[in-house]
């Protein structure tokens, strides 16, 4: 690391941790200076649901004077709120679950104390990780979203209150706040991260993902999570790239259009290959599959909830689960045999191309808190089971950040991972984190 060290709580968990390596900070003086941060900046940004500050001191204290746990040692990590936490509550963004406290951790939080992490607190996310908007504000602009439904934990990590957060994706809900408050996103693999612990929204797409300030936090997490490799991730550069706009390129936003115009450019004098794919005619159906899905399958997550608390439950939220109520099982089964059948199509799809370049949002993150953005342009590699990052390498014309989107195949993630940095490298030389906001 160079002679200059940034405050505290703007270093990425990577370089925290070499810090405690070399005795120049602790993982309780991290805390603290994440704590005062918060104290700082939570009144405008809102992006914590429960704070326990005595709490995370116990827990950073007893990491001073302890023997390495793991990668992760001293490092203070957001969940958000519909991950269960043994000794903070999981409130699920929703009155039905006011002060409601679990016994026993999600198997991801437990996973992450084993490496060394202290949980900082539960994140903010919009009802039932749905569709409601949240309180937290964009940290860029409080007069716009952070995007949802993990907008807390969007907020937090890119206003330097923690380095890491985790969130959930059903559609778009790690990439689209990752986009919107300029961070990077990660979903992996469907599959790959234990969901033991997990409140559903659609059991069948559900996916674990985290956003953080630099590649390297990313690959170091999915390693503890998966018994994989925590060492520095090292760049692969691919040979060639895809470029898919999707069918929905209708939609996308001049900010959108001009980040994946210039990226792809950029890539090609660097000597990366770009091939355009266009996706079969028949992926254009995913759409109103996906909303199918998402709508039956959440009716029968919150079966109870809906049965005995209906009213308690927002608007946009009932919305959707009148519509699951609506669906027979024979049109939610033909829904899912058409993403079945479409995943099958994705290997072949991408023959040929070490990763795909495409959209990641329409554009920058919308004026207000009443919508929390779109999520068709995330919501389709969800569906379909692929890994997906988000690098937060353009702004808008409002100064809003804007991210270009980067998948691969299924169980290709540690290699997407190192194209990306590469493709990182390219596109922000010399800049190995994403910047904090200033307040």
């Amino acid at each position: 690391m160079s002679d200059f060290t940034p405050p505290l709580h703007a270093l990425t968990a990577r370089q925290a941790g070499e810090l405690f390596a070399l005795g120049k900070a602790t993982p309780g003086a991290l805390t603290e200076d994440c704590l005062a941060r918060i104290a700082e900046r939570e009144p405008t940004v809102k992006a914590w649901a429960h704070l326990s500050p005595e709490l995370a001191r116990a827990q950073a204290k007893s990491k001073d004077a302890a023997p390495l746990l793991g990668p992760l040692h001293g490092i203070p990590i957001g969940i958000k709120d519909v991950i269960d936490t043994h000794d903070q509550p999981t409130q699920m963004g929703s009155s039905i679950f006011e002060h409601h406290q679990p016994q026993v951790d999600a198997s991801v939080v437990a996973l992450l104390r084993r490496a060394g992490a202290v949980i900082l607190g539960k994140t903010v996310t919009a009802e039932f990780a749905g569709m409601a908007p949240a309180i937290t504000t964009n940290p860029h602009h409080a007069g716009h979203t952070p995007g949802g439904s993990s907008s807390g934990s969007g907020a937090a990590v890119a206003d330097g209150m923690v380095p890491i957060a985790f969130g959930t994706q059903t559609g778009g809900s790690v990439l689209r706040p990752a986009s919107y408050c300029g961070v990077f996103g990660f979903k992996p693999s469907f599959g790959h991260i234990n969901r033991a612990g997990l409140k559903f929204a659609a059991e069948s797409i559900d996916t674990l993902g985290w956003m953080a300030r630099s590649l390297d936090d990313i690959a170091m997490v999915y390693g503890v999570l998966t018994q994989g490799c925590t060492s520095p991730l090292m760049a692969h550069k691919p040979l060639r790239l895809g470029l898919c706009q999707t069918f929905m390129w209708d939609l996308a936003q001049d900010e959108t259009r001009e980040a994946l115009d210039i990226a792809s450019s950029t890539l090609q004098k660097a000597g990366i290959e770009i091939e355009r794919l266009e996706l079969p005619p028949e992926f254009s159906a995913l759409t109103l599959a996906r909303q199918h899905i998402n709508d039956y399958e959440r009716v029968h997550a919150l079966a109870h909830e809906w049965a005995h608390q209906s009213a308690k439950i927002s608007p946009e939220l009932s919305a959707s689960l009148r519509r699951g109520q609506a669906l027979s099982q024979a049109e939610y089964l033909d829904a899912v045999r058409l993403v079945e059948q479409t995943r099958t199509q994705m290997h072949s799809w991408m023959h040929g191309v070490d990763a795909v370049l495409t959209p990641c949002v329409n554009g920058e993150a919308p004026q207000g808190l009443h919508y929390p953005g779109d999520p068709s342009f995330q919501a389709l590699w969800t569906l379909l089971h692929l890994p997906a990052i988000g690098l937060p390498t353009h702004t808008g014309p409002k100064g809003l950040p804007v991210s270009i989107q980067m998948i691969g195949p299924r169980h290709s993630d540690v290699r997407l991972l190192q194209h990306a940095l590469a493709v990182w490298n390219i596109l922000m030389p010399g800049l190995y984190s994403a910047p904090l906001p200033s307040p």
